[in-house]
């Protein structure tokens, strides 16, 4: 009876409507739908995205999702609508315990390190920064109370060890966001179990799918553990999510985000406790980003194609090209990165330095402005694509078309102003910092790269193909890759892993 009638209350929150002017519309992964994101309070977008868990360096699929997140803050501030962002910090799990006690430094030392590194990619990639960003560590307490709450209304239970475990057939609405049919959800629980040697202790269990909320100590926690009413232990992963959520935004926020990775079991558990425990809405609107492939591979270690920031820097390109490069796919579908995508987003955003280039300089009045709704001009289509679900493919079409037709003539010192302003005030909503005219340009190969790329296009144009491969072995060896076209090769500087930066070069 609960759950319906929290189902309920969320279904009328959906349906509230804005005041007619025109919004930003995104997809909702619980209704199916398209709907418009409008402040539930009349005040602000409280929004809620789950953050790294920090252990090690977020790679750049981590970061499509934390660059796509912060387009949806920018054209929600561009709109003129004030936000709260919460975005957690996993700090406590499986793999941060066990990282910081194969380096023998404390978790606290462990997770601070990589907390650092994560502040300094977003940085890098131009992310605003979260107006809260809680860690798990230190909302134990509020973590603790959520799960005395389970268990005084018969949502979760201890088992015999000292772990608690929340109850799924208690809640009749459990796979609502997901939509898993019943008989799936013991496979998926076991499939994407937070932990595999969670599942020593299944027979603990009333039922394999149900997931863990508190997890007694073990010996392999060395001291990493917390005293609480079911005995030492530390929370399970989903918790940290609905007790930070609940603090800092309460019940029935605007937006939960995520990656499509999430969306089973994380965030179908974080419903599941949210709603139980308070029998309200728990998020309005769920806001989820597809995954990042590579070279039209799925990203592993195991592959050698787990990018990172400093990767990429490192292969002689620009945290802003990586930006672009992750903005430019439909944040809904998969995302196939290459190396030749980051050439590509140099030249555009060169394009665009040499068009703001010709246009004057900008007061007040351009790059955000004075916090209102941001005016854009001649550049409104380019906007009003991105209210669209984020349609940065159309967005970014319409703006190299706008820029190229501004070009073609001249225009009048005040229409050159309002230009500069509406342009401006794009970039900031993209997120855009661009280089400096002529500033950026692939690194020349050395000269022996170069001779032996040009000895080996002609051995293959007299159909030498020993002695071709055996150049390409040498190109191989000393850090670079040749790409053959009909009428020339490409260099390419490989990175660790394969991959790499590229050079046209004309074959004679």
């Amino acid at each position: 009876m609960g759950t319906r009638r929290i189902r309920h209350d969320c279904e009328e929150m959906r349906s509230e409507g804005g005041d007619g002017a025109k919004g930003l519309r995104l997809y909702d992964t619980l209704t199916r739908e398209v709907r418009e994101v409008s402040p539930s309070d009349g005040k602000r977008v409280r929004f809620y995205c789950c953050g790294p868990t920090v252990y090690g360096p977020a790679h750049i699929g981590n970061f499509r999702t934390f660059v796509i997140q912060d387009l949806f803050r920018r054209v929600v501030e561009a709109l003129g609508i004030k936000t709260r962002h919460v975005r957690n910090i996993t700090d406590v799990d499986d793999k941060t315990i066990r990282g910081s006690m194969e380096e023998g430094v404390t978790l606290a030392e462990f997770t601070a390190r990589w907390r650092e590194k994560f502040h300094a990619d977003c940085e890098k990639l131009n992310l605003l920064r979260p107006h809260v960003e809680p860690g798990a560590v230190e909302h134990i307490p509020e973590q603790i109370a959520l799960i005395e709450r389970l268990i005084e209304k018969g949502h979760a239970y201890q088992a015999s060890d000292g772990s608690v475990y929340f109850r799924i057939t208690s809640f009749v609405g459990y796979g609502k966001l997901s939509r898993l049919a019943e008989r799936e959800l013991q496979a998926g629980a076991a499939r994407q179990s937070e932990s595999a040697v969670e599942f020593r202790d299944e027979y603990e269990r009333e039922s394999v799918a149900d997931f863990a909320l508190w997890k007694a100590r073990r010996p392999e926690d060395g001291p990493n553990f917390w005293v609480s009413p079911w005995g030492e232990g530390r929370p399970g992963w989903h918790i940290e999510c609905s007790a930070m959520a609940g603090k800092y935004l309460g019940s029935g926020f605007d937006v939960h985000g995520g990656g499509m990775d999430l969306i089973f079991p994380h965030h179908e558990n974080e419903i599941a406790q949210s709603e139980a425990a308070t029998c309200e809405c728990f998020a309005r609107h769920w806001f989820h980003v597809a995954h990042l492939m590579v070279e039209g591979r799925k990203m592993s270690k195991s592959l050698g194609n787990l990018y990172t920031v400093e990767d990429i820097e490192r292969c002689g390109f620009t945290a802003e090209e990586l930006r672009y490069v992750l903005l430019s796919g439909q944040y809904r579908q998969p995302l196939n990165f290459t190396w030749d995508s980051l050439v590509a987003a140099r030249s555009a955003l060169q394009r665009l330095a040499e068009f703001r280039d010709l246009l004057p300089a900008v007061g007040e009045g351009g790059g955000k402005g004075s916090g209102g709704r941001l005016e854009f001009g001649e550049f409104s289509p380019v906007f009003e694509a991105l209210l669209d679900d984020l349609n940065t493919p159309a967005a970014l079409g319409a703006l190299f078309r706008i820029v190229r037709e501004l070009m073609k003539g001249g225009m009048s010192e005040e229409r050159a102003e309002r230009v500069r302003v509406g342009f401006e005030n794009l970039l900031w909503t993209f997120g855009f910092r661009l280089p400096s005219v002529g500033g950026v340009g692939v690194d020349e190969p050395p000269a022996e790269v170069v001779e032996i790329a040009r000895e080996r296009w002609e051995a293959k144009k007299r159909k030498d193909w020993t002695a071709a491969d055996g150049l390409r072995r040498r190109l191989a060896e000393l850090g670079w890759a040749v790409r053959d076209g009909p009428e020339g090769y490409t260099l390419l500087r490989q990175p660790a892993g394969g991959g790499g930066k590229k050079m046209n070069l004309q074959g004679e």
